[in-house]
């Protein structure tokens, strides 16, 4: 199986969501999702990493997710081509789960579970108690809030006058108020306070009995988080704004976290997300999946809450589910009395609706280029004039193999003349021979 063509999908409303569909040569369309300045996006996956694995074997997931990073860390990681990986890894696994014949999650190692909590986000200022009554009868025992989060603007997140304080924790005790602890409540902060406010806000809410703390102020400095997490009883929670196992790993092993809230879309894709729960795993930490976003995203943290046993609770948006979703996904995500179970279809589970296609605001993108590049973006390719003969016969095996199949090497040259500029990302090399053969200087061919 080859990967043909990359095709990505945007639409005008919302505008901020793109897919991204891998087609393969047996008819296979894995599907995959982000979310945030997607003509960005949009770019980052054709002008980058499609080159990379159009022609390629899209069952070799890790291999792809190693090449597209490794093009993008030279230039530092994360941002649009982060959320490209991403939404391409998880095409690629839904590939393979198709083909399999097997949802996503069987694939990381099977269930430990068929169906996981889900909390609300998302609260109106007035009327927070009577929206808790209805999350319970809906079958929802969590919600999620960020009532703080614009008095922040006047100071700058660096004062907070009890009074106004007082005033923007109305929406908290009104749901204690109108259901007691029959719901719990975690609280957002958007990362606007600095820590002496984040420590003023926590210790006021703690009789609140708050479910975490999310990102009261930015997730910038681990010690100072440790330091906000010593001061309160609430646990502190960090979130989307952290991507890939490298970002979070500090602020897990120093205990400044004790829940993680990855961003699968954003943070490196299911590969990654698995990965991250992981570690998190072995310091006794759960993970709680962001998701404010589309409705792939939800497919396929669903697959990663039934692989993890350290999986707490996932994040939904009503109003998007039982919205704007139904537009653009068939099936929904099976979010049922307040559970999302686990998806039956292969793959991730959903596709794009044929109407998608049909919008008169629809944009999509195709690529089809296959590029190989010497060393599949290694750093430091100047030109091969320093290989030994032997080395060079062990490079052009490698690069045949990360080619996945599609033997070049012997297209390559180190001779001179060749223009080091070739490949995508600009200064990343790539030789292509111009005859037949070259000679090494020694007699010797390359």
């Amino acid at each position: 199986m080859k990967i043909t063509h990359i095709e990505t999908v945007r639409v005008s409303d919302p505008a901020d969501v793109i897919w991204v569909r891998v087609h393969t040569d047996t008819g296979l369309i894995g599907l995959g999702e982000t979310w945030y300045a997607s003509k960005t996006v949009e770019s980052a996956v054709h002008d980058h990493f499609a080159p990379l694995v159009v022609g390629r074997d899209p069952f070799a997931i890790e291999r792809h997710w190693l090449n597209m990073f490794r093009l993008s860390d030279h230039a530092g990681y994360g941002g649009a081509e982060l959320r490209a990986i991403s939404a391409i890894d998880m095409a690629l696994w839904d590939i393979k789960g198709q083909a399999a014949g097997v949802p996503v999650y069987e694939l990381l190692g099977g269930a430990v579970r068929k169906k996981i909590r889900v909390y609300a986000t998302g609260a109106p200022f007035e009327g927070c108690g009577d929206l808790a009554k209805e999350l319970i009868d809906d079958g929802i025992t969590a919600m999620k809030m960020g009532p703080t989060i614009t008095v922040a603007t006047p100071s700058e997140g660096q004062y907070l006058a009890p009074k106004e304080l007082d005033h923007v924790l109305k929406p908290f005790r009104d749901v204690r108020d109108a259901v007691g602890d029959d719901i719990k409540i975690a609280n957002d902060g958007h990362g606007k306070w600095s820590l002496p406010v984040a420590i003023q806000i926590a210790k006021e809410m703690e009789p609140l009995d708050i479910m975490w703390q999310e990102d009261l102020m930015p997730l910038l400095n681990p010690e100072a988080l440790r330091q906000l997490q010593d001061s309160t009883s609430s646990p502190v929670c960090i979130s989307e704004r952290l991507l890939t196992r490298w970002q979070l790993r500090e602020f897990i092993e120093n205990g400044a976290a004790q829940i993680v809230m990855p961003d699968l879309i954003w943070t490196g894709g299911i590969s990654e997300t698995h990965r991250i729960a992981v570690m998190a795993s072995a310091h006794q930490v759960p993970v709680a999946p962001h998701d404010a976003t589309g409705p792939v995203n939800i497919f396929a943290c669903a697959h990663i809450c039934m692989n993890s046993p350290n999986a707490m609770i996932m994040e939904h948006v009503r109003p998007y589910l039982y919205g704007w979703y139904g537009e653009f996904v068939d099936p929904l995500p099976p979010i049922e009395n307040g559970w999302l179970h686990a998806p039956q279809n292969p793959g991730i589970g959903t596709r794009l609706r044929p109407e998608v296609f049909e919008r008169p605001d629809v944009m999509i993108r195709v690529s089809d280029e296959s590029v190989m590049i010497m060393g599949m973006n290694d750093e430091g390719w100047d030109r091969a004039d320093n290989f030994s003969n032997e080395i060079w016969g062990e490079m052009e095996e490698i690069i045949d193999f990360r080619s996945q199949g599609s033997p070049i090497s012997e297209r390559l040259t180190r001779g001179e003349g060749d223009s080091p500029t070739g490949g995508p990302g600009g200064g990343v090399a790539t030789w292509f021979k111009d005859d037949e053969s070259s000679d090494d200087g020694e007699g010797g061919q390359r």
